[in-house]
């Protein structure tokens, strides 16, 4: 039997007490569900339009949140109108998220889109708060704390709407190859060709595992022989699909979709022996803008000029789908049938398109940027690639007031970081320099080069071309007036009046001026200012003071000469008698050809 399963999230009533507790919802197959992520605010049920089928403007209702408010959130109740439209209506009112009441106590079902004309399709593709179907009796207990007066606070989770066990996803599309199926054709053409990219990052740097699939469905034996089934059907009504223009007489048949899709599966299989699974991506939106069906291209020949142009192996894809004609099974084609079948805690596939992300189904717009943070949401935390932080999955959040966290306008410098998951609150680091603190309230520059940055966050200033801080290298994170200025070094450092306040120039001959961070200090008559000794002396005494300072050093330079002559004398003296006494004691030994009369005692006494 076939089996849907109803993909949810979280919903807890964090006040009244009277009915706080944790419930399910059903996540709405529209909007862009926060994945990933929470939502807290306060729950407004509207004294008219209470099925929001019309706009609420016509009622001068409006749902945006005040400046420093909690978010939005609008009860509604089900019937009249299609889910989205009653959405649609509150997100231009200014909801942030919409809850939808059942009128008859039932198991959760997914609230859908309808079926898209051109007047759905305007307000469909624009939706983008995400919505949940609520039980019946739930939905009651919410209204009546609301009729009586409470406020009523939820928090809405989405954490854990979809498994995030280690630092690998597996996702997987089912699509199908047919453009001519209008809205939802188009929409998942645009979103192929958008999320391009970023999938193949994320399978190239071995973050994912990618798996295209293909819906097709089975011709009732006794219809085998139909002009219905021959004109959808391959391999004797075992694989089929709609006709494109639901015209059997005209244009392309399903059967014509069947072997596209088929040539697809085969491109990704044949591209994945190669190691390079991603190649999938690019023939299928190189398929859809050279192969359309309007321009009458949708045809092999077509397809295989794509296929060459990748550089893939066109005789192991011919290999791979075999023969459409035959009256057998196709090992591939009926793979994707029996994975159809739901397993696990996955339901069904009978939605096209339909995104699974760790074996969960995907609710909600197909759209790069909600895809993206669904497939980031089955990270392990603190494993996500980068494209996981990038812009496209921000949440924004520190748009609206920073966040919550630190910031240095001045300097252009805040602690709040987007991510998939939700803002945070960290210290940055900006050119080389950490900022340290809470990231909250406080976050202040250390270590070196910190001066750098807005100095530091301390006090500066510039007067008469000297400029002054009370910031410092040294690494402390410290602000300090510096010296001839007192303050806390942070919002002022007021110059010291060192003449008013007596701390210079005090002895009876000075004269004392004060200037910025310093002061000057001069003496009367023929007097000089001897700053150390805070004293004034004559500048003849000054003068005699010099002259006797130069005597002493004369003086003193003409003793080391002295001393160092003296020195060189004995030197020589000394070397003269060491030299004479040497000889002396070697001519006894032996006699030198210039001392013949010098008497050898030693050879006469032998003698």
């Amino acid at each position: 039997m076939a089996r849907f399963v109803v993909e949810k999230n979280s919903l807890t009533v964090t006040s009244p007490e009277k009915i706080k507790g944790t419930h399910d919802s059903a996540i709405g197959n529209f909007g862009i569900p926060q994945y990933g992520g929470s939502m807290a605010g306060n729950v407004v049920f509207p004294k008219d339009n209470q099925k929001g089928c019309k706009e609420f403007d016509e009622f001068g209702i409006s749902f945006k949140s005040k400046s420093g408010a909690l978010p939005t959130i609008v009860l509604l109740d089900r019937g009249n109108c299609f889910f989205a439209l009653k959405v649609w209506n509150a997100q231009k009112a200014g909801a942030s998220a919409v809850l939808v009441a059942d009128d008859i106590e039932e198991n959760l079902i997914t609230m859908d889109t309808p079926e898209e004309d051109g007047s759905t399709a305007k307000y469909i593709e624009n939706i983008t708060i995400p919505s949940a179907l609520i039980g019946k009796s739930f939905g009651e207990s919410l209204k009546n704390a609301l009729s009586g007066g409470d406020m009523v606070n939820i928090n809405l989770d989405w954490r854990e709407a979809v498994p995030h066990p280690d630092d690998r996803v597996e996702y997987e599309l089912w699509t199908n190859s047919n453009d001519e199926c209008g809205v939802k054709c188009d929409m998942l053409m645009e979103f192929v060709k958008d999320f391009k990219g970023a999938a193949q990052i994320l399978e190239k740097g071995g973050y994912t595992q990618f798996t295209p699939h293909y819906i097709t469905w089975y011709c009732p034996q006794a219809f085998t022989l139909s002009k219905q089934c021959k004109s959808q059907c391959i391999n004797h009504g075992r694989y089929c699909a709609p006709d494109p223009e639901q015209d059997f007489s005209s244009g392309y048949d399903g059967k014509d979709v069947v072997v596209e899709n088929l040539r697809q599966l085969c491109v990704f299989k044949v591209a994945n022996e190669t190691n390079k699974p991603w190649v999938w991506w690019d023939y299928v939106t190189d398929f859809q803008i050279r192969c359309p069906m309007k321009e009458k291209k949708y045809n092999q020949e077509c397809a295989d000029a794509v296929i060459n142009s990748l550089g893939l192996d066109l005789k192991k894809i011919e290999r791979c789908m075999g023969d459409p004609n035959a009256d057998s099974e196709n090992p591939v084609l009926k793979e994707e049938q029996d994975a159809q079948v739901g397993k696990g805690s996955r339901g069904d596939v009978t939605i096209l398109p339909t995104l699974v992300v760790n074996n969960r189904q995907y609710r909600g717009k197909l759209e790069k940027g909600a895809v993206v943070k669904a497939i980031c949401s089955g990270f392990e935390e603190t494993t996500e690639p980068a494209v996981c932080l990038s812009n496209d999955v921000e949440t924004n959040e520190c748009l609206d007031k920073n966040g919550g966290c630190w910031q240095d306008r001045a300097a252009n410098i805040t602690a709040c970081k987007d991510t998939f998951r939700g803002r945070v609150c960290e210290c940055p680091l900006v050119d080389g320099v950490q900022f340290k603190g809470d990231g909250y309230t406080t976050c202040e520059a250390s270590g070196p080069g910190r001066c750098k940055i807005n100095n530091g966050g301390c006090w500066h200033d510039t007067r008469n071309g000297h400029a002054f801080t009370a910031c410092s290298d040294g690494g402390e994170v410290k602000c300090q007036c510096p010296v001839g200025f007192k303050g806390d070094g942070v919002k002022s450092c007021e110059d010291i009046d060192e003449c008013k306040e007596k701390k210079a120039c005090q002895c009876p001959e000075c004269s004392c001026k004060n200037t910025w961070g310093s002061y000057n200090c001069s003496c009367s008559g023929d007097l000089l200012y001897i700053r150390d000794h805070d004293t004034c002396i004559s500048k003849t005494a000054s003068q005699q003071g010099k002259s006797a300072w130069t005597a002493f050093w004369v003086i003193l330079v003409g003793l080391v000469v002295a001393a160092g002559g003296a020195y060189l004398v004995y030197k020589y003296r000394i070397r003269s008698y060491m030299d004479s006494e040497i000889r002396a004691i070697m001519a006894q030994y032996m006699p030198l050809d210039s001392q013949e009369g010098v008497v050898n005692h030693v050879n006469e006494e032998r003698a």
